[in-house]
């Protein structure tokens, strides 16, 4: 029986997505102020943060962890680690922020598609998972930044 892996689809569009607009924005573009005091490098950045959650994951479990629910992304227990990321993200430069954010997604999405069927399916079996789907999280942010670009 074949893995699940519709997961890789959805990163690939929404790295895509993430790429295109980090292409397009201009300098004053991705320092435009979001809610919450973030702007739009900053929300990039965010996005580069939990990619780079992602990546420290794969890499553990491909030198030998084995998933546990602590590996796991939930929203009611994130607000704190956002919170307390916001400064670093907002003091880096907005172009290097978007960078950042693309280089970062590559990264992740490419260590989760590297995962072994085998590994794929103990992180599954964690529940809640860890989100195979980088894709859900860039989406949502991605969602936002074009809502509030269009003004």
């Amino acid at each position: 029986m074949s893995v699940d892996r519709s997961h890789e689809k959805e990163n690939d569009a929404e790295r895509e997505r993430l790429r295109s607009l980090v292409g397009r924005l201009s300098d004053a573009e991705l320092a435009k102020p979001m809610p919450a005091g973030w702007t739009v490098a900053a929300v990039l950045a965010h996005v580069g943060f939990w990619d780079a959650r992602a990546i420290y994951w794969t890499d553990k479990w491909e030198g030998g962890a084995q998933p546990s629910a602590p590996d796991s992304e939930t929203r009611e227990d994130v607000e704190w680690i956002n919170e307390s990321a916001k400064p670093h993200c907002l003091a880096l430069p907005p172009r290097d922020a978007a960078r950042l954010a693309l280089r970062l997604a590559e990264e992740a999405d490419a260590k989760v598609a590297a995962l072994s069927d085998d590994l794929l399916e103990k992180v599954r079996a964690v529940g809640p998972p860890f989100n195979l789907s980088r894709a859900e999280h860039r989406r949502e942010h991605l969602d936002d930044i074009e809502r509030a670009l269009r003004g």
